[in-house]
Protein backbone atom coordinates (compact mmCIF):
# COMPACT_ATOMS: atom_id res chain seq x y z
CA UNK A 1 0.00 0.00 0.00
CA UNK A 2 1.15 3.47 -0.53
CA UNK A 3 0.93 6.00 2.75
CA UNK A 4 2.88 9.69 3.48
CA UNK A 5 5.85 9.76 6.02
CA UNK A 6 7.73 11.79 7.40
CA UNK A 7 11.72 10.30 5.52
CA UNK A 8 15.02 11.84 6.94
CA UNK A 9 17.44 11.94 3.67
CA UNK A 10 20.34 14.28 5.15
CA UNK A 11 21.62 13.98 8.99
CA UNK A 12 22.94 17.57 10.37
CA UNK A 13 21.01 20.27 8.15
CA UNK A 14 20.97 23.61 9.99
CA UNK A 15 18.37 25.42 11.07
CA UNK A 16 15.75 26.62 11.35
CA UNK A 17 14.14 23.08 10.27
CA UNK A 18 11.64 24.84 8.78
CA UNK A 19 14.10 26.11 6.39
CA UNK A 20 16.13 23.17 5.55
CA UNK A 21 13.28 20.72 5.74
CA UNK A 22 15.18 17.67 6.83
CA UNK A 23 12.23 15.48 6.86
CA UNK A 24 10.57 15.00 3.50
CA UNK A 25 6.52 14.31 3.97
CA UNK A 26 6.52 12.18 1.08
CA UNK A 27 4.53 8.85 -0.66
CA UNK A 28 6.20 5.66 0.52
CA UNK A 29 5.17 1.66 -0.29
CA UNK A 30 4.42 -0.17 3.02
CA UNK A 31 4.53 -3.67 2.59
CA UNK A 32 2.09 -6.03 4.08
CA UNK A 33 2.87 -7.36 7.47
CA UNK A 34 5.03 -10.79 7.37
CA UNK A 35 5.23 -13.36 10.10
CA UNK A 36 4.67 -11.95 13.49
CA UNK A 37 4.42 -8.58 11.89
CA UNK A 38 1.42 -6.04 12.48
CA UNK A 39 -0.07 -3.32 10.36
CA UNK A 40 -0.84 -0.36 12.40
CA UNK A 41 -3.08 2.91 11.31
CA UNK A 42 -1.19 5.59 13.31
CA UNK A 43 -3.11 7.98 14.99
CA UNK A 44 -0.89 10.18 17.38
CA UNK A 45 3.15 10.10 17.07
CA UNK A 46 5.09 12.35 19.91
CA UNK A 47 8.26 14.67 18.99
CA UNK A 48 11.00 13.42 21.16
CA UNK A 49 14.83 14.66 21.74
CA UNK A 50 15.88 10.78 20.47
CA UNK A 51 14.29 12.12 17.25
CA UNK A 52 15.81 15.18 17.32
CA UNK A 53 19.34 13.46 17.65
CA UNK A 54 18.97 11.83 14.38
CA UNK A 55 18.21 14.68 12.75
CA UNK A 56 21.17 16.61 14.05
CA UNK A 57 23.48 14.20 13.99
CA UNK A 58 24.13 13.38 17.72
CA UNK A 59 22.86 9.72 17.18
CA UNK A 60 23.26 8.61 13.76
CA UNK A 61 21.06 6.21 11.95
CA UNK A 62 21.18 4.75 8.05
CA UNK A 63 19.20 7.01 5.85
CA UNK A 64 16.49 7.41 4.06
CA UNK A 65 14.83 6.35 7.20
CA UNK A 66 11.18 7.29 8.39
CA UNK A 67 11.79 8.86 11.50
CA UNK A 68 8.87 8.67 14.61
CA UNK A 69 9.23 5.95 17.58
CA UNK A 70 6.50 7.76 19.91
CA UNK A 71 3.16 6.82 19.09
CA UNK A 72 -0.56 4.99 19.25
CA UNK A 73 -2.89 3.75 16.65
CA UNK A 74 -5.02 1.06 15.65
CA UNK A 75 -4.83 -2.15 14.53
CA UNK A 76 -5.35 -2.30 10.81
CA UNK A 77 -4.36 -6.18 9.77
CA UNK A 78 -2.46 -9.07 11.27
CA UNK A 79 0.76 -11.28 9.87
CA UNK A 80 0.75 -14.84 10.49
CA UNK A 81 1.53 -15.87 13.87
CA UNK A 82 -0.41 -13.26 15.51
CA UNK A 83 -3.17 -14.64 17.36
CA UNK A 84 -3.47 -12.35 20.54
CA UNK A 85 -4.49 -8.96 18.48
CA UNK A 86 -7.58 -8.19 16.40
CA UNK A 87 -8.39 -5.54 14.24
CA UNK A 88 -9.68 -2.44 15.79
CA UNK A 89 -7.60 -2.62 18.71
CA UNK A 90 -5.79 0.11 20.02
CA UNK A 91 -1.72 -0.30 20.63
CA UNK A 92 1.03 1.98 21.82
CA UNK A 93 4.30 1.82 19.93
CA UNK A 94 7.59 0.45 21.85
CA UNK A 95 11.06 1.27 20.55
CA UNK A 96 13.17 -1.63 21.47
CA UNK A 97 11.24 -4.79 19.99
CA UNK A 98 12.15 -7.72 22.75
CA UNK A 99 12.53 -11.18 21.21
CA UNK A 100 11.76 -13.30 24.44
CA UNK A 101 14.88 -15.58 23.77
CA UNK A 102 18.13 -14.07 23.96
CA UNK A 103 19.60 -13.86 27.74
CA UNK A 104 18.27 -9.54 28.67
CA UNK A 105 15.15 -11.23 27.71
CA UNK A 106 14.89 -13.90 29.89
CA UNK A 107 16.17 -12.14 33.10
CA UNK A 108 13.32 -10.11 32.52
CA UNK A 109 14.88 -6.99 30.99
CA UNK A 110 13.45 -6.70 27.77
CA UNK A 111 14.70 -3.51 27.30
CA UNK A 112 18.29 -4.68 26.65
CA UNK A 113 17.09 -7.11 23.87
CA UNK A 114 20.03 -8.08 21.96
CA UNK A 115 18.15 -8.96 19.07
CA UNK A 116 16.45 -5.82 19.24
CA UNK A 117 18.82 -3.57 19.80
CA UNK A 118 20.63 -5.07 16.50
CA UNK A 119 17.51 -4.41 14.62
CA UNK A 120 17.30 -0.84 15.58
CA UNK A 121 20.64 -0.59 14.77
CA UNK A 122 20.64 -1.55 11.42
CA UNK A 123 17.28 0.61 10.98
CA UNK A 124 15.46 -2.99 10.48
CA UNK A 125 11.85 -4.38 11.89
CA UNK A 126 13.31 -7.24 14.82
CA UNK A 127 12.72 -9.78 11.86
CA UNK A 128 15.23 -8.30 9.47
CA UNK A 129 13.00 -6.84 7.33
CA UNK A 130 12.22 -3.52 5.76
CA UNK A 131 8.64 -3.22 4.86
CA UNK A 132 9.46 0.26 3.83
CA UNK A 133 10.67 1.65 0.07
CA UNK A 134 10.69 4.01 -2.01
CA UNK A 135 8.38 4.26 -5.52
CA UNK A 136 11.11 2.79 -7.12
CA UNK A 137 11.57 0.60 -4.85
CA UNK A 138 14.70 1.46 -2.92
CA UNK A 139 14.21 0.41 0.41
CA UNK A 140 13.90 3.22 3.53
CA UNK A 141 15.08 2.20 7.00
CA UNK A 142 12.78 2.02 9.69
CA UNK A 143 13.28 4.28 13.26
CA UNK A 144 13.63 2.02 15.96
CA UNK A 145 11.23 -0.23 14.65
CA UNK A 146 8.32 1.60 14.50
CA UNK A 147 8.71 4.73 11.79
CA UNK A 148 5.72 6.40 13.38
CA UNK A 149 5.44 10.03 11.28
CA UNK A 150 3.22 8.27 9.39
CA UNK A 151 0.12 8.02 8.54
CA UNK A 152 0.37 3.64 8.81
CA UNK A 153 3.49 1.82 9.85
CA UNK A 154 4.32 -2.03 9.55
CA UNK A 155 5.76 -3.20 13.10
CA UNK A 156 6.65 -6.47 15.17
CA UNK A 157 4.24 -7.52 17.49
CA UNK A 158 7.10 -7.45 19.88
CA UNK A 159 6.38 -3.72 19.39
CA UNK A 160 3.38 -3.41 20.35
CA UNK A 161 1.17 -3.10 24.00
CA UNK A 162 -2.40 -3.10 23.78
CA UNK A 163 -4.14 -0.30 25.40
CA UNK A 164 -7.60 0.37 26.83
CA UNK A 165 -9.48 1.78 24.11
CA UNK A 166 -11.48 5.14 26.17
CA UNK A 167 -7.98 6.60 26.47
CA UNK A 168 -7.39 8.84 23.49
CA UNK A 169 -4.82 8.22 21.13
CA UNK A 170 -2.43 11.96 21.58
CA UNK A 171 -2.23 10.91 25.37
CA UNK A 172 -1.49 7.39 24.76
CA UNK A 173 1.22 8.08 22.37
CA UNK A 174 3.22 9.74 25.38
CA UNK A 175 3.42 6.46 26.91
CA UNK A 176 5.52 4.59 24.78
CA UNK A 177 8.65 6.69 25.40
CA UNK A 178 7.98 9.68 28.19
CA UNK A 179 6.54 8.33 30.55
CA UNK A 180 7.90 4.43 30.29
CA UNK A 181 10.93 6.53 30.64
CA UNK A 182 10.84 8.92 33.00
CA UNK A 183 8.58 6.92 35.39
CA UNK A 184 10.20 3.99 34.71
CA UNK A 185 13.66 5.50 35.74
CA UNK A 186 11.82 6.60 38.79
CA UNK A 187 10.29 2.98 40.13
CA UNK A 188 12.42 0.51 38.35
CA UNK A 189 16.00 1.45 37.75
CA UNK A 190 16.13 3.67 41.13
CA UNK A 191 13.52 1.97 42.77
CA UNK A 192 12.92 5.05 44.81
CA UNK A 193 10.87 4.33 48.16
CA UNK A 194 8.24 7.05 49.67
CA UNK A 195 10.01 9.22 52.10
CA UNK A 196 13.40 9.69 49.92
CA UNK A 197 14.00 12.93 47.90
CA UNK A 198 15.06 13.20 44.25
CA UNK A 199 16.29 15.39 41.83
CA UNK A 200 15.02 15.47 38.25
CA UNK A 201 17.66 17.71 35.43
CA UNK A 202 16.38 17.94 32.48
CA UNK A 203 12.92 19.11 32.09
CA UNK A 204 11.58 18.10 28.75
CA UNK A 205 8.87 15.06 28.26
CA UNK A 206 10.74 12.66 29.85
CA UNK A 207 12.15 14.78 32.95
CA UNK A 208 8.75 15.89 33.61
CA UNK A 209 7.40 12.53 33.23
CA UNK A 210 9.92 11.54 36.09
CA UNK A 211 8.59 14.35 38.28
CA UNK A 212 4.97 13.46 38.10
CA UNK A 213 6.64 9.64 38.86
CA UNK A 214 8.22 10.62 42.11
CA UNK A 215 5.51 12.90 43.50
CA UNK A 216 2.85 9.30 42.52
CA UNK A 217 5.98 7.39 44.56
CA UNK A 218 5.77 9.29 47.74
CA UNK A 219 9.61 11.63 46.98
CA UNK A 220 9.16 14.22 50.15
CA UNK A 221 11.36 16.00 48.17
CA UNK A 222 11.74 16.58 44.61
CA UNK A 223 13.91 18.90 43.24
CA UNK A 224 13.86 20.06 39.78
CA UNK A 225 16.82 21.73 37.25
CA UNK A 226 16.72 23.02 33.96
CA UNK A 227 17.22 26.31 31.80
CA UNK A 228 14.21 26.96 31.39
CA UNK A 229 12.23 29.02 33.79
CA UNK A 230 8.67 28.10 32.16
CA UNK A 231 10.02 24.28 32.73
CA UNK A 232 10.61 24.74 36.15
CA UNK A 233 7.19 26.57 36.87
CA UNK A 234 5.48 23.37 34.94
CA UNK A 235 7.54 20.98 37.21
CA UNK A 236 6.28 22.94 40.34
CA UNK A 237 3.15 23.03 39.05
CA UNK A 238 3.30 19.23 38.71
CA UNK A 239 4.27 18.75 42.08
CA UNK A 240 8.39 19.43 42.24
CA UNK A 241 8.77 20.76 45.87
CA UNK A 242 11.99 23.58 44.58
CA UNK A 243 13.76 24.74 41.38
CA UNK A 244 16.67 25.82 40.19
CA UNK A 245 18.01 27.42 37.71
CA UNK A 246 20.72 24.96 35.95
CA UNK A 247 22.75 27.88 34.43
CA UNK A 248 23.38 29.26 37.49
CA UNK A 249 27.07 28.73 38.53
CA UNK A 250 26.45 28.04 42.19
CA UNK A 251 23.34 25.50 41.06
CA UNK A 252 25.71 22.89 43.10
CA UNK A 253 26.58 24.69 46.33
CA UNK A 254 22.75 25.63 46.51
CA UNK A 255 20.90 22.46 46.51
CA UNK A 256 23.68 21.04 48.33
CA UNK A 257 22.96 23.37 50.93
CA UNK A 258 19.33 23.29 50.70
CA UNK A 259 19.68 19.51 50.77
CA UNK A 260 21.85 19.55 53.92
CA UNK A 261 24.73 17.70 51.46
CA UNK A 262 22.44 16.38 48.36
CA UNK A 263 19.56 14.07 47.28
CA UNK A 264 18.87 10.29 47.46
CA UNK A 265 18.38 10.01 44.29
CA UNK A 266 19.16 12.04 40.87
CA UNK A 267 17.87 12.07 37.37
CA UNK A 268 19.79 12.98 34.22
CA UNK A 269 17.57 13.37 31.43
CA UNK A 270 19.57 16.36 29.67
CA UNK A 271 22.23 14.12 27.43
CA UNK A 272 25.04 16.48 28.13
CA UNK A 273 28.18 16.15 30.54
CA UNK A 274 27.44 19.30 32.49
CA UNK A 275 23.90 18.34 33.37
CA UNK A 276 25.82 14.76 34.69
CA UNK A 277 28.58 16.69 36.43
CA UNK A 278 26.07 18.27 38.31
CA UNK A 279 23.79 15.36 38.80
CA UNK A 280 26.76 13.26 40.54
CA UNK A 281 27.85 16.12 42.54
CA UNK A 282 23.83 16.70 43.98
CA UNK A 283 23.69 13.12 44.76
CA UNK A 284 24.34 12.89 48.73
CA UNK A 285 26.71 9.60 50.23
CA UNK A 286 25.41 6.49 49.78
CA UNK A 287 23.01 7.45 47.05
CA UNK A 288 22.12 6.77 43.08
CA UNK A 289 22.73 9.29 40.20
CA UNK A 290 20.73 7.66 37.63
CA UNK A 291 20.94 8.75 33.88
CA UNK A 292 18.49 8.10 30.82
CA UNK A 293 20.06 11.74 28.90
CA UNK A 294 21.62 10.08 25.32
CA UNK A 295 24.63 12.58 24.58
CA UNK A 296 26.64 11.66 21.31
CA UNK A 297 28.89 8.78 21.21
CA UNK A 298 31.62 10.75 22.21
CA UNK A 299 30.99 11.78 25.11
CA UNK A 300 32.78 10.82 27.85
CA UNK A 301 32.46 11.30 31.98
CA UNK A 302 36.09 11.37 34.39
CA UNK A 303 34.52 9.30 37.36
CA UNK A 304 36.10 10.20 40.93
CA UNK A 305 36.73 7.18 41.67
CA UNK A 306 38.21 7.43 45.27
CA UNK A 307 34.68 9.32 45.63
CA UNK A 308 32.69 6.20 44.39
CA UNK A 309 34.20 4.18 46.62
CA UNK A 310 34.47 5.94 50.04
CA UNK A 311 31.12 7.22 49.86
CA UNK A 312 29.50 3.92 48.27
CA UNK A 313 27.88 5.72 45.51
CA UNK A 314 26.35 4.43 43.14
CA UNK A 315 25.84 5.58 39.10
CA UNK A 316 23.37 3.75 36.72
CA UNK A 317 21.94 4.35 33.75
CA UNK A 318 18.29 4.08 32.66
CA UNK A 319 17.08 2.79 29.39
CA UNK A 320 13.38 2.69 28.67
CA UNK A 321 12.95 3.30 32.21
CA UNK A 322 14.33 -0.62 32.60
CA UNK A 323 10.77 -1.31 32.17
CA UNK A 324 8.65 -4.57 30.58
CA UNK A 325 6.66 -2.57 28.56
CA UNK A 326 3.38 -4.90 28.72
CA UNK A 327 3.43 -5.00 33.01
CA UNK A 328 4.48 -1.45 33.41
CA UNK A 329 2.37 0.57 30.32
CA UNK A 330 -1.02 -0.85 31.69
CA UNK A 331 -0.16 0.25 35.30
CA UNK A 332 0.87 3.48 34.02
CA UNK A 333 -2.25 4.17 32.49
CA UNK A 334 -3.89 3.35 35.17
CA UNK A 335 -2.00 5.77 37.89
CA UNK A 336 -3.01 8.15 34.89
CA UNK A 337 -6.89 7.55 34.89
CA UNK A 338 -7.20 7.59 38.40
CA UNK A 339 -5.52 11.22 38.59
CA UNK A 340 -2.56 10.45 40.46
CA UNK A 341 -0.10 11.03 37.48
CA UNK A 342 -1.36 13.80 35.48
CA UNK A 343 0.56 12.53 31.71
CA UNK A 344 -2.18 14.48 29.59
CA UNK A 345 0.24 17.88 31.20
CA UNK A 346 2.81 17.01 29.27
CA UNK A 347 1.34 17.92 26.09
CA UNK A 348 2.21 21.10 24.36
CA UNK A 349 0.44 21.08 21.30
CA UNK A 350 -1.07 18.99 18.18
CA UNK A 351 0.56 19.38 14.84
CA UNK A 352 -0.16 17.94 11.51
CA UNK A 353 2.25 15.57 9.83
CA UNK A 354 3.04 18.77 7.61
CA UNK A 355 4.00 20.94 10.53
CA UNK A 356 6.71 18.41 11.83
CA UNK A 357 9.55 20.34 10.65
CA UNK A 358 8.55 23.35 13.13
CA UNK A 359 7.71 21.44 16.00
CA UNK A 360 12.06 20.30 15.73
CA UNK A 361 12.29 24.07 15.91
CA UNK A 362 10.20 24.60 19.05
CA UNK A 363 11.55 21.35 20.41
CA UNK A 364 15.18 22.23 19.97
CA UNK A 365 14.77 25.82 21.08
CA UNK A 366 13.44 24.58 24.65
CA UNK A 367 9.77 25.81 23.72
CA UNK A 368 7.70 22.53 24.11
CA UNK A 369 7.66 19.43 26.29
CA UNK A 370 5.70 17.15 23.83
CA UNK A 371 4.54 17.98 21.08
CA UNK A 372 1.54 15.20 19.18
CA UNK A 373 1.52 14.64 15.43
CA UNK A 374 -2.22 14.04 15.57
CA UNK A 375 -3.63 12.22 12.51
CA UNK A 376 -7.53 12.40 11.02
Amino acid sequence: MRTRAAVLRHIGLPHPYRESRPLVIEDVELAPPGRDEVLVRIRAAGLCHSDLSVINGDRPRPVPMALGHEAAGEVMQLGAGVTDLAVGDHVALVFVPSCGHCLPCCEGRPALCEPGAAANGAGTLLSGARRLAQPDGAPIHHHLGCSAFAEHAVVSRRSLVKLDPALPFDEAALFGCAVLTGVGAVVNTAQVRAGQSIAVIGLGGVGLAAVIGAVAAGAREVIAVDLSSQKRETALSLGATSAFDGADPECVDKIRAATQGGLDHVFEFAGSIRAFETAYRITRRGGTTVTAGLPPPSATFALPVVNLVAEERTVKGSYIGTCVPTRDLPRYVSLYRSGRMPVDRLMSGRLTLDEINEGFDRLHRGEAIRQVVVFP
